[in-house]
């Protein structure tokens, strides 16, 4: 499936298709790659380039199932549950047999259908994912997200640049909005005092969340608070500024579910 990349008055649909440009990008920094490029390190500690898309293709799998059959996802997470004990192990799960086309054929065939079944379903629902339901608007911005991450790592790996694309605004929006996770997540208590963040888009735009009187203050590039809030970096090597107290959630900001996790 390939999603029109025009605006349109769907909302969903406009970040179904910048969700499918991500896809694309990643897509094609790996389609053309020999096995030796398939099995370069990535800065995750022992995922290769092949252990992050079986890693997409897996995840795929089971939002496809969430977005269509709520009963066969349970099953499935179960299932893979028992196979890995945390989410490094999950990539390798059924599909080590597979050829690096095979495998980037997966991956496509099962992203087309997580986009096809949210696209198809009811906007008003629920669906559910590991650690909560989401609306179908925050389901898909969590697949973009996921999917730009570990985008990052293959295109670290691979020394090209990750396009940087106006997708970026949905991506720090969840980061944004996962702020008071952060502190829960790790058994503590989230700062009253709200934040302000200001960025700026890959095209000059103005990106603005929070009060803008309030003390804390995040600002610099878009990309980089991506960067900070998917873990993908420290916030203190890229050129974002913090202030009044925002240090602290830039430290161990975490834009994604499951157990805390540190920043390299």
């Amino acid at each position: 499936m390939t999603t029109d990349t025009t605006d349109t008055n769907d909302p969903l649909v406009d970040l179904a298709a910048d969700l499918e440009v991500e896809q694309r990008n990643l897509d094609d920094a790996v389609a053309t790659l020999d096995d030796e490029g398939w099995a370069r390190p990535t800065p995750a500690a022992g995922w290769a380039v092949r252990d992050q898309i079986a890693h997409l293709a897996a995840s795929e799998d089971l939002a496809a199932l969430a977005a269509s059959d709520e009963d066969a996802f349970a099953a499935a997470l179960a299932e893979a549950s028992e196979l890995a004990a945390d989410d490094h192990a999950a990539p390798h799960a059924g599909r080590a047999s597979l050829t690096n086309a095979a495998l980037l054929a997966e991956w496509r065939a099962r992203r087309a259908a997580t986009i096809a079944a949210v696209l198809d379903g009811d906007r008003r629902r629920r669906i559910p994912w590991v650690a909560a339901a989401m609306s179908p608007m925050s389901f898909l911005t969590a697949r973009l997200m996921e999917t730009w991450a570990h985008g990052r790592d293959v295109f670290d790996a691979l020394g090209t640049d990750q396009p940087a694309t106006g997708a970026l605004r949905h991506i720090a929006h969840l980061g944004v909005a996962t702020r008071r996770f952060t502190y829960q997540n790790r058994g503590m208590e989230p700062p009253e005092a709200e934040v302000r963040v200001e960025l700026t888009g890959p095209e000059g735009e103005a990106w603005t969340w929070g009060p803008p009187d309030a003390t804390a203050r995040v600002t610099g590039p878009a990309e980089d608070f991506c960067l900070a809030v998917t873990q993908r970096r420290a916030w203190t090597e890229t050129s974002l500024e913090a202030s009044g107290g925002a240090e602290s959630w830039l430290a161990i900001a975490q834009a994604y579910a499951g157990p805390p996790t540190d920043p390299p």
